[in-house]
């Protein structure tokens, strides 16, 4: 799975894209929200490739966003154990997402690539393309970003 999130502007405007891929089969999945931001719509583009996979599976999955990779293989673990809390005590940013993703991973068995974003990886040029226009079209929808 390649992922990418954009925001026009952070706040505003954002898109998610995923590439599917397992054999010779591949889907991609793009989506767009009215106000958001960047990291959202990052950890959007990983909830709606998981959520698209229809049994158990073994996914690698590819992002140029360190904030998930980082989140998801380091934060996570001492969220929970703080009852979803940061090391200051305070609720932690995009936590409702945070929850998802977690869920997400739990059904599969994850294993996580970074890439550095533009720097020519096709997939990961493939997913920013997808998650801009997503972002330009943008569909109206409310993510539950609040300020």
């Amino acid at each position: 799975m390649f992922t990418d999130g954009s925001c026009l502007s952070n706040p505003g405007p954002g898109g998610y894209a995923c590439v599917l891929r397992s054999g010779p089969h591949e889907r991609e999945l793009s989506g767009g929200f009215v106000r958001t931001t960047n990291n959202r719509m990052e950890l959007r583009a990983v909830i709606e490739g998981l959520g698209a996979l229809r049994r158990r599976c073994r996914v690698t999955i590819t992002t140029d966003s360190e904030y998930v990779r980082r989140g998801m293989t380091e934060w996570l673990p001492r969220w929970k154990k703080k009852g979803w809390r940061t090391a200051g005590g305070a609720r932690g940013r995009n936590q409702d997402l945070w929850m998802l993703l977690d869920g997400a991973c739990n059904a599969h068995e994850v294993s996580w690539q970074w890439v550095k974003g533009h720097s020519g990886h096709p997939e990961n040029e493939r997913c920013d393309a997808l998650a801009r226009a997503a972002a330009k079209e943008g569909s109206g929808i409310d993510d539950g970003f609040s300020e």
